[in-house]
């Protein structure tokens, strides 16, 4: 069983690939920041960058015929925070963080979708947020908000398209993480978080394909 992850050498993502290294599993990791040396024997590493699209492409020709079981698109750009509403948010900006919050989602997808398929019971698993849910239009932020609820209607409708391939899409709310984007006040520890989402991954299946769900498996609404 192999798993892909997006982003794994920081954050949620490191502690992702800790964890599945630790059971033993052969983990795949994206990587634009050095990997840490003591991470670095554990998984593949890839070297890719979630906002160029030819570095997406090489993905696929690096894994060659070997099946894919697992691909977490964990990758994601929190870039907007703080800006004003009155002359903030510059374009410069909204392209940068859907490049890499959506259209790089998609394109590893894509990518990687001919080794998914040769995996029975492959499944995708989407880093989306509680921010992108229409029921936490708390204001600001309106980049990322948005960047997620478009990765959040991604899955869903790949869920959609892939039900009949056996290919079983989630989207999840990782909860407020203690890593450099959540800030040392978050409310959860990246390993709670990582517990969680791999036991949805787990979980998720043809007959849940398509779920919004928080790390600790409870349904979030759209």
């Amino acid at each position: 069983m192999t798993t892909f992850i997006t982003g794994a050498a920081r954050g949620l993502g490191r502690t992702l690939t800790e964890a599945l290294a630790a059971r033993g599993e052969a983990v795949i990791g994206t990587h634009r920041a050095p990997v840490p040396a003591a991470l670095a024997p554990r998984a593949r590493w890839l070297a890719a960058d979630m906002a160029d699209p030819a570095s997406i492409a090489a993905l696929g020709p690096a894994l060659g015929s070997a099946p894919l079981h697992t691909l977490i698109c964990n990758a994601g750009l929190y870039a907007d925070r703080g800006q004003r509403l009155d002359d903030g948010y510059p374009p410069a900006l909204w392209a940068e963080v859907f490049a890499v919050n959506v259209t790089g989602v998609f394109l590893t997808i894509q990518t990687l979708l001919p080794a998914l398929r040769r995996a029975p019971g492959a499944k995708i698993a989407i880093l989306s947020s509680q921010m992108g849910s229409d029921t936490r239009a708390g204001g600001g932020s309106y980049i990322y908000r948005a960047s997620k609820a478009a990765v959040l209607n991604l899955g869903r409708n790949l869920a959609a398209d892939l039900k009949a391939e056996g290919i079983a899409v989630g989207i999840y709310h990782p909860g407020w993480v203690q890593t450099d984007m959540g800030g040392p006040s978050a409310a959860i520890t990246p390993a709670a978080a990582a517990d969680g989402l791999l036991a949805r991954f787990a979980a998720l299946s043809p007959a849940t394909t398509g779920c919004f769900e928080t790390w600790d498996g409870t349904p979030f609404p759209f």
